[in-house]
């Protein structure tokens, strides 16, 4: 069997496994049956978060070349008090998904950095826009996953919602890559990812609802309608993948890093994630109103 394969096969399992650990009530159930009262479920899910956050923020740093001025080294003070703040909201159960703006202005802020990535990639060769794009595409993503779970520590529950995420985002780029596989034909950006087609796009979106449905019939205390949120994880998913070729395609980067042995790195893992994740937040701020 070839090496790389083994590699990658067991790189993803354990990758897949931190995932489930980190994003369900088993992680801290396994660690105090070791020892009891060690740990609870919410600083799992924090640390798995935050870890993302920091290695994350080092791979945009070194893909976007900073040059020697001050911008490389305020990054991530930066990028670390934004999350500070949310980490603040999120120990004092201060997500209620209300109507809020700043939320809504940050939101905004990722939209503003995908259109400039795409349409003008030349402010990104300046060292304060390398700095404005790695803080608003890095910090915010990861800021908001802080709100998606709910949790208790009286009881120790911890809600699925980013496990079902996860979920939902791997079946996506699974279904499309099979799809575009078998039937693909129509590319959907050249330039940017060949192997995407509208294909393999429209077979995703389809099967990625089914799974949803699913979802929605076996998980109903999860927040929102997941038939929705299958759509928009279907919809937006593919996206992420294309801001992350964008983003290496522009500074000559085959691979954000090699944390994961055969897999890449944390934004190469994450892409879809760090678009899904805003796009859900906002959902489940208007379905209160819909």
């Amino acid at each position: 069997m070839d090496k790389n394969l083994i590699q990658r096969t067991i790189s993803g399992l354990v990758y897949v496994a931190v995932i489930i650990l980190c994003t369900t009530p088993l992680g801290a159930e396994l660690i105090n049956k070791i020892h009891p009262g060690l740990i609870r479920q919410e600083y799992l899910y924090y640390g798995l978060i935050s870890l993302l956050l920091l290695v994350g923020t080092w791979e945009c740093i070194k893909i976007m070349k900073f040059g020697k001025g001050y911008e490389k080294w305020i990054v991530l003070p930066l990028v670390v008090f934004i999350y500070y703040v949310f980490s603040k909201r999120y120990f004092n159960h201060d997500f209620f998904f209300d109507f809020r703006l700043n939320e809504i202005l940050a939101i905004s802020l990722i939209v503003i950095a995908v259109v400039t990535l795409f349409k003008y990639p030349n402010e990104l060769y300046y060292d304060s826009g390398k700095l404005i794009f790695t803080v608003i595409y890095v910090a915010l993503p990861f800021s908001f996953a802080l709100g998606l779970p709910k949790f208790s520590s009286y009881d120790g529950t911890f809600s699925l919602e980013v496990l079902f995420l996860f979920i939902l985002i791997w079946s996506s780029d699974t279904f499309a890559y099979l799809t575009g596989k078998f039937f693909g034909k129509h590319k959907m950006a050249p330039k940017i990812s060949p192997k995407k087609t509208w294909e393999g796009y429209a077979g995703g979106v389809v099967l990625t609802l089914v799974l949803s449905y699913f979802v929605e019939h076996y998980q109903p205390e999860l927040r929102g309608n997941w038939m929705v949120v299958g759509f928009l994880v279907a919809a937006f998913a593919p996206l992420g993948d294309l801001v992350e070729s964008q983003l290496k395609r522009n500074f000559g980067v085959k691979d954000s890093g090699n944390i994961i042995p055969g897999h890449g790195g944390v934004l190469d893992r994450l892409d879809s994630f760090l678009i899904c994740v805003p796009v859900v937040y906002l959902y489940f701020i208007l379905e209160k109103f819909i």
